[in-house]
């Protein structure tokens, strides 16, 4: 396997697993605050205020794996110049 065809590889998975897992995360935190509120109905502004937290940092984990990942893509050389060195050698 080539060095582009493994980056163009990490690339497309790696921002997909992240997306996925913190879609089950997110979902995951929601559930546990609902459930939190449900056995405390007073507590409810505390539990929404951590709750906010923990999505936002699961959030900007994302954002940072879709940083990271338009980075590398950068490095990546342009698809006719791959196809055509595969195609000369």
């Amino acid at each position: 396997m080539s060095y582009e065809a493994a980056l163009a590889l990490a690339v497309g998975l790696g921002v997909a697993i992240s997306v996925l897992s913190a879609a089950i995360g997110q979902g995951r935190t929601a559930a546990a605050a609902l459930e939190a509120i449900a056995r405390q109905p007073d507590a409810v502004a505390d539990i929404q205020r951590v709750m906010l937290i923990a999505l936002a940092l699961i959030e900007s984990l994302v954002i940072y794996c879709f940083v990271l990942a338009l980075i590398l893509m950068g490095n990546l050389a342009p698809v006719m110049d791959v196809i055509q060195a595969r195609m000369g050698q």
